[in-house]
């Protein structure tokens, strides 16, 4: 599994990034931009490196789903939603942002709006419609009117979107909803035109299409959530797990970024938390996401953790009770995954080598390298402790997580708890 291209695709900045996904109107009890920036130094603290806020836009009033509507059925493309502050509070908070070091990106809903956006009585031809010719709900999602890309002008006005964003808030990127619904060359020629508006931005589609990384920096992976629940459910072994997993290394390109992660906001208002999928394999799985090839992503009040599913169109804050429980487990990996360069995503000169024996139907563990940064990861897929044997390994490595370092040619023997996860880094280089 050996990358041997050199890659210089994509910025800097976001080869050992991670991304913290930003639910505003359930973060706080006010909801705000200004109540959110408070959480700044504590998150940043954790390791943090990118924000994602869902979207920032005022929410269309006709059909509205539940009291607050859905952040995704976008009334104005150039606006803020009243909700959560007002465009100054928006641009402060990314300034005070930046200054922590945090790189800001945000949701871009392309392939829809709401259906009281202005453009559907200023330019009704923006909108795909029916043989007798009524706007089309797109995916049985009533609450929303599909956008006809077959249309130039709507390539015109939504790549304007993009550039007002990052001229008003100078934005380091964008999540871009739902990204494989709207066409390829949309979305080349709306990178082309904002690379002159601002270098090194950062593309994340959620999508699992290899050919949009013409544009996208990372895709999502969801054929791995989905398989990763099923094997806690019994309903597929480890090999079958990890043949989902290799098959996405083998489809995509050596420099393609990859997200991981075990909640997200669809994930956890609509099929349940990260424990209601994956009981005890949930931390397992959060360990992977932060040491596999690829970029970690988690969501607002994992680090508690979060363990309700939050309302999607209403108020239904996050019961924060000031413990965090997990925050120094993120704070480990997501460090390691910082200042690592051997967890580098999308990096062809980074190396992975599976330690773990073919066969084996409880442990996959696998040594990721690059040049003096090493990081081995021992992953127990099953609800018994057991031994494992580390071969093929040499140096000394010290566990992430606390205990003494390990020579594996003199001790090459590990314990690993039910669930268990044990994650080394090599420091005799």
């Amino acid at each position: 599994m050996s990358k041997k291209k050199k890659d210089n695709v994509h910025s800097s900045w976001s080869y050992n990034t991670n991304i913290y996904e930003v639910n505003t109107r359930q973060y706080t009890p006010e909801g705000t931009f200004a109540a959110f920036a408070k959480n700044l130094p504590r998150l940043r603290d954790m390791g943090v490196e990118t924000l994602w806020f869902m979207p920032i836009t005022p929410i269309s009033e006709k059909d509205r789903l539940g009291s607050l509507g859905s952040y995704y059925a976008i009334q104005d493309y150039k606006a803020i939603n009243p909700e959560f502050g007002t465009l100054d509070d928006f641009k402060n908070l990314v300034d005070e942002a930046h200054n922590l070091g945090f790189k800001i990106i945000i949701d871009f809903v392309a392939d829809h709006t709401g259906n009281d956006h202005p453009w559907l009585k200023e330019h009704p031809e923006f909108f795909v419609r029916d043989q007798n010719n009524n706007v089309i709900h797109p995916h049985g999602w009533s609450d929303v009117s599909q956008l006809n890309y077959d249309v130039p002008e709507v390539w015109t006005y939504m790549i304007d979107v993009l550039k007002f964003w990052v001229k008003e808030c100078d934005l380091d990127g964008f999540r871009c909803d739902m990204a494989h619904l709207v066409r390829l060359d949309f979305w080349i020629e709306a990178k082309k035109k904002l690379s002159k508006v601002k270098d090194n931005l950062f593309w994340l589609g959620e999508c699992e299409v290899p050919a949009y990384h013409q544009v996208f920096d990372a895709t999502y992976t969801w054929r791995w959530m989905h398989a990763s629940q099923e094997f806690y459910q019994h309903k597929m072994n480890l090999q079958s797990l990890l043949t989902v997993l290799y098959k996405s290394v083998t489809e995509f390109p050596c420099t393609a970024m990859r997200i991981y992660f075990t909640s997200n906001h669809d994930e956890n208002s609509w099929n349940g938390t990260e424990y209601e999928k994956y009981g005890d394999a949930a931390q397992l799985l959060a360990v992977f996401s932060c040491t596999w090839d690829g970029i970690p992503m988690i969501y607002s009040g994992q680090e508690l953790p979060n363990k309700k599913r939050l309302k999607f169109f209403d108020k239904d804050q996050i019961d924060w009770d000031g413990h965090f429980e997990l925050q120094q487990f993120y704070k480990i990996l997501l460090t390691l995954k910082s200042n690592n360069k051997a967890l580098r995503a999308g990096d062809p000169n980074v190396s992975t080598q599976i330690v773990s024996h073919p066969d084996d139907h409880r442990v996959f563990a696998y040594l990721r390298k690059h040049k003096k940064g090493q990081v081995l990861t021992i992953l127990n897929f099953c609800s018994e402790g057991l031994d494992f044997e580390v071969i093929n390994v040499d140096g000394v490595y010290r566990n992430v997580f606390g205990g003494d370092d390990i020579n594996f040619k003199a001790t090459p023997n590990v314990y690993l708890n039910a669930w268990g996860y044990l994650v080394f880094e090599r420091i005799d280089i």
